[in-house]
């Protein structure tokens, strides 16, 4: 059977749970392939949708300050998109709710429910989906070999970064520094690391020989 090459592109992740074959159980998720921000949805606007450049960023930047408010008083907001609702957290272990006073309560961010119809109309399925080839999420880390040529092939200019050791690898990006930064730990540690302005930088340590 030929490989399919249109439709959505997805790749598989282990959950923690197994299945009867001792086997972590999988689960599907889409590769992001490109990322779109306001100032395409503006871009885009402009010129396929009759608006004027700059519309959309006014449009959106007075429905954030409109609905922030609204939140920031406790409303629901109600839009196409969906509802936008505060989330509470309850600090503290309670059992008996005569006990719990307005400090024992804090905000937990931004609660949304999507409406029937966006999740409708969002609908990615209409030309099918296509696996990524490759390992199933992380599990490369577990192959000693595949992660020593990764990190062989990661060094540039004396050093490796995250990002470079994040593509030569294939795996993700807070995996990739974990990765790394446990490499520098221990009582014979494989990497040195320091930091550069905002870029962690990883090199490997010279292994002493002693007579």
């Amino acid at each position: 059977m030929p490989r399919k090459t249109d439709g959505i592109l997805f790749e598989l992740q282990p959950r923690p749970t197994k299945g009867e074959d001792g086997k972590p159980l999988l689960y599907a998720e889409p590769v992001i392939e490109r990322k779109y921000d306001l100032d395409d949805i503006d871009e885009f606007c402009a010129k396929y949708r009759h608006t004027t450049q700059g519309e959309m960023k006014h449009l959106f930047s007075l429905l954030e300050e409109v609905t922030t408010m609204w939140l920031s008083k406790g409303y629901r907001v109600e839009t196409p998109f969906g509802s936008f609702a505060p989330k509470l957290k309850l600090v503290g272990e309670h059992t008996d709710p005569e006990k719990v006073l307005g400090r024992d309560v804090i905000y937990g961010g931004i609660g949304f429910i999507p409406a029937k119809q966006f999740v409708k109309d969002a609908d990615c399925s209409h030309d099918g989906f296509r696996r990524k080839q490759g390992s199933v999420g992380n599990s490369q880390m577990h192959d000693p070999k595949a992660m020593d040529e990764a990190l062989r092939r990661s060094v540039r200019h004396g050093y490796i970064t995250i990002k470079a050791f994040q593509w030569v690898s294939g795996l993700k990006y807070k995996t990739a520094q974990a990765y790394l930064d446990s490499l520098c730990t221990g009582d014979n540690p494989r990497l040195n690391r320091y930091k550069e302005g905002r870029t962690w930088h990883y090199t490997i340590r010279e292994t002493t020989h002693t007579v």
